[in-house]
Order: structure tokens, then C-alpha cells, then sequence
């Protein structure tokens, strides 16, 4: 878990059942609802944790978390999809291509409560939602490292549960539903039958549920799928404005494996934070001077100019707790909706896009012995900061570098000047030098190399 263990609600009506769900969420069943124990007893439904998105009116990026069931709410169904709505339930589209999946950080991108006459509406929201994502730093500056894929999921009602009013109930293909927990904005969804057309798009790493809805809600599954591999779904209404930020913020979590920066004035057992240190990179029980003194959190950063707004130090209050423990910005989108992520958070974010993404990628094949009549191709994404900052690419034979040939994608194996029958190793290197990140464990994951046997 990236979040400290104990939670809490950001609201007074929330407060009470919040601190309900924290009691007893050790209790919760892990594992398929409808599952039995060995002397045969039904287990409970299986249940998941989520985060409540902050309210519609007001700057909150969220309002703690809750245990919701897994396959969601009881919905109802009118029979079966029209022989046009089964024909394209399930079409898997490449809406953004930049290279092969195995390099690429893949993010899956499926509608929710769109009839099969409303899917060119759902590609067009998915379309949108990914511009505004990726208007936000950083985003905007690697968003070459993304692959995005919608597919289609053909619901028989338009619309989702709980739109407008708790009462109303729709039957669509991922049982979407606001009000979930009694809490009118959580929007959450049927994860097994996510999963199901999540399954069907090449190896997900980011999933994306987008309702057709312009009523103001989300939420965020951050927990790692065990059986297909994504880090988390973010949910969000496709008609909402603020919902896509909502969306962002929950990356934060899933991608950047970020703490929330938000605290509980006035709740019980969220005043003062007196256990370890956190595991998180962007909350700590240390003061600013300990931090440098003891080299070890977001020490790098400290006194530097953040573009969510002043100075990067320690400001008390954060992972939910109103004091003992520190954030590393006053007001980052980890806390206030609308507002950048804070500089040691574009550096967590920037490794974890690199997780699942490389810079370089074999156009000729690796498998084989080049000879003289061929070339070694290899494609190394763009970046788009402001800076104008590209990757640096070096060429290597035997090790050793071939200074000349740097920043070329294609080199000719004449050009390499072999005089004897030997195989030879070729290898070409993409890095990544963005002075976004100084964290050297980080930095270590910002290059990556491809070889070729090579020989006369």
C-alpha cells in the first residue's frame, strides 16, 4: 500500500462511516465474491478500497477512502445486446500509437453507459480526456512514452445508476453507478466485468473508465491488478470538467506511487501523526533540516521553486494527518484540485512512466547477425518540454564508444570500419538527462540500450 494505513473522511458526514469502513477493513474477505471456506461457508463479497474524490464545490483533490464491493452494486438487466451492439461490444482500437506495447506505457481507455449509437461520442471523449490529461505536467512533456486504447463497451441504456438521483438504475455494460457508499460523487464500477473487456487490449498498464454522465464524480481503484498487471482505474464522468482532474490525481497514486498531501482538521485520531517513518517519497515525519541532514526523502529539492507555487520545504500536514507529518509543497494536486504536481512529484511521476516505458525500440531485428549490407534502425521517442530537451543517443562497439555516430537512429553496418572476421557487439543508447529528476535510483531507470551480433 502507498497511503498510510489509517483513514479517515474529509467531510463531517462522512466521518462517521469512514472510521467504520478503517475499523473493520481488516475483517473484509480477500478474494472472487460468492467464494466459500473449507467447512463450506459462503465468504463475504470481496471488496476493494477506493478514493473519494474532494466535493464539486471547493478545491479538495479528495476526501479519504472507503471499502466498496468489488463487482458493485445489484443492476438490471434488459436481455441481450442487439445483434449491432454485439458486433462492436469489445472492438479494441489504438486511438494514440507510438510504438510496440513492450515499450510503451499502455493505457486502456473504456466507456461506460454508451449505447452502440453513442460510441463515435465515447471515442471522442476519450480523445478529449487524454488532451487534458496530458496538458499537465509530466504529461505534456512525455506523453510520446504513452500508447492509448479505447474499447468499446456497448451498454443497453444510456447513462449510468445514480444519474440523476439514487433511484435511478441503468443497465450498462460496466455497472457504473454514483452514490456508491451513500457518497453521491463516488463513482464506481463492476471490477470483474472491467477487467473482462480490459483483457481483451494488449497488456494494460493504466485503465481509464470514463461514464456518460456530466454530473460530477470519480474514484480511484489504486491497487495493482494481480491478474492482468495495470496499476489502477481511475474513474471520472466524460461530461464533467473538474472529473478529468480527479482522474489525474489518482495517477498520481497509481503511476507516481504518491501519498495524498490532504489532512483531517478536527477528526479523531487524524490530529497528530506519531508512528514511522512513511514509505511514501512525498510525506515524512522529518522536519526540513533533518531531511538535509540525514540526505533522504525530497532533500534534493529543498529551497527550489515548485511550479505548484513557492518554495519546496516541509509543510506540516499530509497523508491525512493534520500535524507530525510533512508535504513537501503547500497546495500540489496531491492536495488541491486544478494545481500542478509539486517538483519531487513530477520526478516520482517521471519514474514511474518509466516503469513501463523504454526510449529505445529494435526497427531491425536484434535476433540476428547484421552483415555488411545492412542497418541497425532503432526509434527513440520524442519529448515535448519546454526546454526542447531529446534524449541522448550514443552508439557503442564492444563497448566502446563511437562519439561520431551520436544522436543517429540508423547506422549502416559499413560505416562501423570492421577489418576481421570477428563477431562484433553493436549497441545503441537512449538517456533521458531531464533535470527533473536527481534521485539517482531514478535516474538509473532513464536510459535503456539495444544490441545486434554484428561482423563482416
Amino acid at each position: 500500500m502507498h497511503r498510510a494505513r489509517r483513514q479517515g473522511g474529509g467531510r463531517p458526514a462522512l466521518r462517521a462511516a469512514l472510521a467504520m469502513v478503517c475499523a473493520t477493513a481488516a475483517l473484509v474477505a480477500v478474494g472472487p465474491a460468492g467464494t466459500a471456506d473449507a467447512a463450506g461457508t459462503p465468504a463475504a463479497p470481496a471488496r476493494v478500497e477506493v478514493e473519494i474524490p474532494g466535493p464539486e464545490q471547493g478545491t479538495e483533490a479528495g476526501s479519504g477512502h472507503v471499502l466498496v464491493p468489488a463487482a458493485g452494486s445489484p443492476a438490471k438487466s434488459s436481455g441481450r445486446l442487439s445483434e449491432s451492439g454485439r458486433a462492436a461490444d469489445g472492438t479494441v482500437t489504438k486511438m494514440v500509437d507510438n510504438g510496440p506495447t513492450a515499450d510503451r506505457l499502455d493505457v486502456v481507455v473504456i466507456g461506460d453507459g454508451y449505447t452502440a449509437g453513442e460510441l463515435p461520442r465515447f471515442h471522442e471523449d476519450a480523445r478529449r480526456k487524454w488532451a487534458e490529461l496530458t496538458s499537465v505536467e509530466p504529461y505534456t512533456a512525455y506523453r510520446d512514452l504513452f500508447n492509448v486504447w479505447t474499447v468499446d463497451a456497448v451498454s443497453r441504456e444510456s447513462g449510468v445508476s445514480g444519474d440523476p438521483d439514487p433511484a435511478t438504475v441503468r443497465d450498462t455494460a460496466l455497472g457504473s453507478y454514483f452514490w456508491c457508499g451513500d457518497i453521491e460523487r463516488l463513482l464506481c464500477i463492476d471490477q470483474p466485468k472491467v477487467d473482462a473487456y480490459v483483457a481483451k487490449a494488449p497488456e494494460a498498464d493504466l485503465v481509464v473508465v470514463l461514464a456518460n454522465s456530466a454530473k460530477y464524480g470519480g474514484a480511484g481503484y489504486n491497487e495493482r491488478s494481480t491478474t492482468l498487471g495495470y496499476e489502477g482505474i481511475s474513474t471520472a464522468s466524460a461530461g464533467h470538467a473538474k472529473s478529468g482532474q480527479v482522474a489525474i490525481h489518482e495517477t498520481g497514486h497509481s503511476l507516481g506511487k504518491l501519498a495524498d498531501e490532504y489532512f483531517y482538521p478536527g477528526v479523531p485520531d487524524y490530529e497528530r501523526y506519531t508512528g514511522p517513518e512513511p514509505a511514501d517519497s512525498n510525506s515524512s515525519a522529518l522536519t526540513a533540516d533533518l531531511m538535509a541532514e540525514r540526505r533522504t526523502k525530497w532533500h534534493r529539492w529543498l529551497g527550489e521553486q515548485s511550479p505548484d507555487g513557492g518554495t519546496v520545504g516541509a509543510y506540516e500536514g499530509g497523508n491525512y494527518y493534520v500535524t507530525g507529518l510533512h508535504r513537501p509543497t503547500d497546495s500540489s494536486l496531491m492536495r488541491t484540485l486544478g494545481k500542478p504536481f509539486n517538483l519531487p512529484g513530477v520526478e516520482a511521476m517521471i519514474g514511474g512512466f518509466y516503469q513501463h516505458a523504454r526510449l529505445t525500440t529494435a526497427l531491425t531485428p536484434t535476433d540476428r547477425t547484421l552483415r555488411l549490407r545492412h542497418k541497425a534502425k532503432v526509434a527513440v521517442p520524442r519529448l515535448h518540454g519546454a526546454d526542447g530537451r531529446q534524449p541522448v543517443v550514443r552508439w557503442y562497439l564492444d563497448g566502446r564508444e563511437l562519439k561520431r555516430l551520436q544522436g543517429r537512429t540508423e547506422v549502416a553496418v559499413a560505416e562501423l570500419w570492421l577489418f576481421d572476421l570477428r563477431t562484433h557487439r553493436l549497441s545503441v543508447t537512449a538517456e533521458d538527462r531531464t533535470p527533473s529528476v536527481r534521485d539517482p535510483e531514478i535516474r538509473r531507470t532513464l536510459s535503456s540500450t539495444v544490441e545486434w551480433n554484428v561482423r563482416l
